[in-house]
């Protein structure tokens, strides 16, 4: 079996998204990329998509210089059990597993350097927002993953106590912002535009709201105040949606995830 730069340990959307933005960023070619997939069906659906994807994650992971573990929080027993004794020339360990901490790695695979990353779905378009911790990782490791993810959107180290707190509001918030999207969208189709024009306005229009805070640095509500005139309609239409409970509905949305996923990553470690 050939030699691979990145193997993905599981191909759902994420490791998907994770191989296309690769892809897409020209760091690898589709030939020095591996995935895998227990079930027939998805690997199927990757080889279609052109992709080398197999269901042995021990051949995968002997054969590669870096692994990505992308999979469910539950099937990373068996996973580990699959890989620990695999990994002796694989550089670094990613780990997208939600909830799985370093400890947890460590515990089943070993001292080795462990880079947990949370990205979310735009990867594939290498605009994510990735946040990372590291663990075990001298100064190259730090350098390597970094770049790798830096071509695939924005990137920022955090402590490793943050994760649960990346993936609301980094991972599931990119959901989140969709469902306004749709919201928004679908009131537009309300007063007056057909859907696709509805919904190409919305994202546009959502798409320079973010980039206009990118670029200024600006807090949102200072790009507001420039919007909101005395007895204007964007203000009345803002102050309906506060009294509907927008704010309100979505930190209390962010809340209940975060505190589900604490619930999880607690259970984990015992």
């Amino acid at each position: 079996m050939k030699r691979y730069k990145i193997a993905i340990l599981g191909g759902g959307n994420l490791g998907t998204s994770l191989a296309k933005g690769l892809i897409n960023s020209k760091q690898v070619t589709i030939k020095e990329l591996i995935i895998t997939d227990k079930r027939e069906t998805r690997i199927q659906f990757l080889k279609n998509l052109g992709f080398q994807a197999i269901d042995n994650n021990h051949e995968a992971t002997s054969h590669s210089d870096m692994v990505v573990m992308s999979i469910k929080p539950q099937q990373f027993g068996e996973l580990s059990e699959e890989i620990k004794k695999s990994l002796k020339s694989v550089q670094v360990i990613m780990s997208t597993i939600t909830g799985i901490s370093h400890k947890d790695i460590e515990s089943a695979l070993g001292i080795m350097p462990i880079a947990r990353i949370m990205p979310n779905t735009a990867l594939e378009i290498c605009e994510s927002m990735t946040c990372i911790s590291f663990n075990n990782c001298d100064q190259g490791h730090e350098e390597k993953v970094l770049t790798i993810f830096s071509k695939m959107g924005k990137t920022v180290i955090i402590p490793e106590d943050l994760m649960n707190a990346a993936t609301v509001i980094g991972a599931c918030g990119i959901a989140f912002a969709l469902r306004f999207m749709r919201a928004m969208s679908q009131g537009g189709i309300e007063i007056g535009f057909n859907s696709e024009m509805s919904h190409f306005i919305t994202a546009q229009t959502i798409k320079g709201a973010a980039q206009l805070i990118m670029e200024t640095t600006n807090h949102p509500e200072r790009e507001i105040d420039k919007v909101t005139t005395p007895q204007g309609i964007t203000i009345s239409g803002l102050n309906e949606m506060e009294h509907q409970g927008l704010s309100s509905a979505v930190i209390r949305g962010l809340t209940t995830s975060f505190n589900k996923l604490e619930n999880l990553s607690s259970k984990s470690m015992k």
